[in-house]
């Protein structure tokens, strides 16, 4: 006897029948039905809203990523910079998603999580693939981190995928080295799993790119809006960094490592790192410019 159900997805009709067009285009009823606290504290509400609304605008900025890399491989940099620009905006509500909880002391945080670990084990943000594909996206590869997945073998396949596959920061390398900004093969051809390493070629091509304020006006937007994505990302970081000194302080947190001293060091993990570096070397200071090398 075969017990196997088959699924089959309803129509458009059956699927909205008593509702309206908006909740059954927006979903509100499942919405609303996913947020599931284990304990009585006021706060728990609020920490799974807030964490479930980043989880879509990470899943968001990841679809953006991966059409902005389509549009480069095809040559299409207009279209990647509008692409690229959105993600710009779609950080501002990510960013803003940590006032919601910004109230919580530790005792808050404590009251909660010992609710959580008590009913679903040890909680923690690493465990987080949409977060992790969108690092892997801009550039920061950490292979460790795929240990976090191993429970779910399917976002462990789809997280070394993306591992080994080109960043954003690599599409936009190789669509340089193809409209005359030559590339080394070392940087173009290199292992895309492992960290990437800052190459002074590809530092010199940023300085070239806005050597000329009229010159190559695309490529600096380009630049510009890599940058403001790049600042996006890291004042994320921050305050992830800010909410854990405030209701985590210095205990153990990241197996067995201090909280505070784990994400630390990640605020130098910053995207795009030539673009950055390039900066000391654009424009002309002038004369009386105190910065100026003696």
């Amino acid at each position: 006897m075969n017990d196997t159900v088959k699924l089959e997805r309803p129509d458009a009709a059956s699927e909205s029948a008593g509702q309206t067009p908006y909740s059954a285009w927006m979903q509100t009823d499942l919405l609303h039905a996913l947020q599931h606290p284990v304990s009585d504290h006021p706060g728990e509400h609020a920490w799974i809203a807030s964490v479930q609304v980043s989880e879509l605008y990470w899943m968001l900025i990841i679809k953006e990523l991966q059409t902005a890399q389509m549009q480069l491989r095809a040559n299409d940099l207009s279209e990647a910079c509008k692409t690229l620009k959105r993600v710009v905006g779609h950080h501002e509500p990510l960013n803003a998603t940590w006032r919601s909880i910004a109230w919580m002391t530790p005792t808050d945080l404590l009251a909660i999580l010992s609710r959580v670990q008590a009913k679903y084990g040890k909680d923690t943000a690493l465990q987080g693939w949409a977060y992790r594909q969108m690092v892997y996206l801009l550039g920061i590869k950490q292979a460790d981190h795929l240990q976090h997945f191993t429970p779910q073998p399917q976002r462990w396949t789809q997280l070394n995928k993306a591992l080994y596959e080109p960043s954003v920061y690599d599409d936009v390398l190789a669509y340089l080295n193809r409209n005359g900004f030559p590339v080394s093969a070392a940087v173009l051809e290199r292992d895309f799993s492992v960290p990437y390493q800052s190459d002074k070629s590809v530092e010199k091509i940023w300085r070239d790119v806005y050597a000329d304020p009229n010159q190559n006006l695309e490529l600096q937007q380009l630049g510009e809006t890599l940058a403001d994505i790049a600042e996006g990302f890291s004042m994320w970081k921050y305050l992830h960094l800010m909410a854990t000194r405030r209701t985590f302080g210095a205990r153990p947190a990241y197996f067995g490592t201090e909280g505070i001293a784990w994400l630390k060091p990640t605020m130098d993990e910053i995207p795009f790192p030539e673009l950055w570096s390039a900066r000391g070397f654009i424009g002309d200071p002038p004369a009386v410019c105190p910065h100026m090398t003696k």
